[in-house]
This record gives C-alpha cells, sequence and structure tokens, in this order.
C-alpha cells in the first residue's frame, strides 16, 4: 500500500535542527517530502513574495528525502509545493518546525510556522505546526520528537476533527517530566513592546524591537496554562478571524440605504 504524502516545511530555515527532528518523525509514517525557506524567516506571518521571482534548488541534505530551499517566506514554500512540485499528487499531511521556540497565544498571528501550515489547511490539507518552548540552535528536541510522533500517527490514522489545522507547543523540560497532551483553546495575551533606539558606526538612528509577553488569560485550559504545567498543548485553529459573538450585538449596523436620513 502506498504510503502517504507528508510535505515538512518551516520558518527557520532547511539547516535548522528543529526541522531535521521533524523529518525524522514524520518519516516514519509516510512518504516525506521537504520544501523549506534558503535562511531563517522567524516572524513573517503569512507574507508573500510578489516583487521578486521565487527560485528553488533541490539540495541533498537528509539522505534520500526529495528536498528543496525555496528564496521565498514559509508561504511561499507550501504555494510552491502544493501548485509547482507536486501538483499531480495528493499531500496527506503538511507538518511544519520544529519552530525554536513558542508559537502559544498571540504568537500564532506572527509565526511563520503557523501560516506556513496554515496556508496548506487553506488548500485543504490537515496541517500541524510543532513548536519546542527553546529558541536555542542547540535544543534538545528529544520531547518534541516524541510527542510529534505520537500527534502524526493520530492524525494520519483517525483525521482532524471540525478543523484542519493544530498548533502544538512543547514545553523545555525533560522527556520524563512531559505529563501528557492537553487539547485547549489559544491564550489571550499581548506583546508589551519597546523599541530601542541606538546609533550604527555612521551616527544614524536605528531601532531594535523588543518585548515581553503577557498572559492575559485565568483560565487553566489553555495553551499558555497547560504548557506551564508541563504537557503538551494542542489548540485547533483556522483561518476565520470572525468573533461571532460580536455578529449579534453589532447588528445596529445593519443599516439599509432606504432607511438611512440625509444630513447633507
Amino acid at each position: 500500500m502506498q504510503r502517504p504524502l507528508i510535505l515538512v516545511t518551516n520558518d527557520d530555515g532547511i539547516v535548522a535542527p528543529g526541522i531535521k527532528a521533524l523529518i525524522e518523525v514524520a518519516s516514519q509514517h509516510g512518504e516525506v517530502v521537504v520544501v523549506a525557506p534558503d535562511q531563517p524567516q522567524s516572524g513573517k506571518g503569512h507574507a508573500i513574495t510578489l516583487n521578486n521571482p521565487l527560485r528553488l534548488r533541490k539540495v541533498d541534505l537528509f539522505d534520500d528525502i526529495i528536498a528543496y530551499e525555496c528564496t521565498g517566506t514559509p508561504v511561499d514554500c507550501v504555494k510552491l509545493a502544493k501548485n509547482v512540485l507536486f501538483k499531480d499528487r495528493t499531500i496527506a499531511l503538511c507538518v511544519s518546525g520544529i519552530n525554536h521556540g513558542s508559537n502559544a497565544s498571540i504568537n500564532i498571528i506572527y509565526s511563520g510556522t503557523m501560516s506556513a501550515a496554515m496556508e496548506s489547511s487553506l488548500e485543504g490539507i490537515d496541517s500541524i505546526g510543532f513548536s519546542l518552548l527553546d529558541f536555542s540552535f542547540d535544543a534538545d528536541f528529544t520531547g518534541a520528537k516524541h510527542y510529534a510522533d505520537i500527534i502524526i500517527k493520530q492524525v494520519l490514522e483517525k483525521g482532524l476533527q471540525s478543523c484542519n489545522l493544530l498548533n502544538v507547543n512543547i514545553p523545555n523540560v525533560p522527556l520524563e517530566e512531559i505529563k501528557g497532551i492537553k487539547v485547549c483553546k489559544q491564550a489571550e495575551g499581548v506583546w508589551v513592546e519597546e523599541f530601542r533606539e541606538a546609533k550604527d558606526p555612521r551616527d544614524q538612528t536605528y531601532y531594535w524591537l523588543t518585548g515581553e509577553f503577557v498572559n492575559l488569560d485565568k483560565d487553566v485550559n489553555t495553551d499558555i496554562g497547560w504548557l506551564e504545567q508541563n504537557y503538551v498543548s494542542v489548540v485547533p485553529s483556522g483561518h476565520d478571524l470572525t468573533r461571532h459573538q460580536a455578529l449579534a450585538p453589532m447588528s445596529y449596523l445593519n443599516i439599509e440605504q432606504s432607511n438611512m436620513v440625509s444630513h447633507g
């Protein structure tokens, strides 16, 4: 029986340790193909390349696995994989990551890792973004690989229910300290940002963005809440940004032109 085709991508770049870890896991469950940026693209969100040509180069980085590096964004990588490289094949699953750093809570908005997975989900492909709460290049992916293996296996066997995108975050603790997996909601949070001002060698002013994440959600059943208790968080996600609970309260803006009074 033919193995399912699994697309692997990321935003940290094709040589990042996280994508190598994810490829090792995904290869246990299907035929893996890789399309990833040729350089780090963290924080690019759902950006696409419009003003420059995109280039693909086949690389030999992962033994006998077909892999391409792309000059574009994570979303560009998915678009090229779906519409050019593997347009005549059915992609059963797209996995993005394993990201170096958290994509819990509001970070999903900025994340290139999650935007790549979201782009795939827009194409109707079941998609998962994986992130480890460790920004370091030499992060230990043992726990992340263990739980990515469990989640990929379950999703391929049972499919995603009422969504086709998962945001998975793994706590940065030894494998034996991870207590399990919790399906939960995204926490409400904000970045309290600061732009540090400095001078370059030519005495020109520049700014460097820094900030601190603040969790505003008191509900324990959130990604931040469970991660703090050493659980892997799984948030069923999507691309519908409608605030559905506001539709009825905002109905006062349902106005017919014929009922409008001219103030001219």
